[in-house]
């Protein structure tokens, strides 16, 4: 696995109110000013995927893990 650090970087790009979590508004928010026009819904999906500890938010550890196996 690798370290939490090399993706720090990017996970802060999307955690855009610091509190160290990734929410569906963040991505949702991330995935339009990309242009893609992911629905809310579909940003729900994706953050569930990667949710391992249930609080339905992305942590940085969550967000390496789910690097790492991609």
């Amino acid at each position: 696995m690798a370290e939490a650090s090399e993706y720090a970087a990017t996970f802060d790009l999307v955690d855009t109110d610091g509190d160290g979590l990734i929410s569906v508004d963040e991505l949702h928010a991330l995935m339009g000013n990309l242009g893609d026009d992911c629905t809310r819904e579909r940003a729900a999906a994706v953050v569930r995927s990667m949710d391992t500890d249930g609080d339905g938010r992305i942590s940085l550890e969550e967000f390496t893990a789910y690097m790492d196996r991609q």
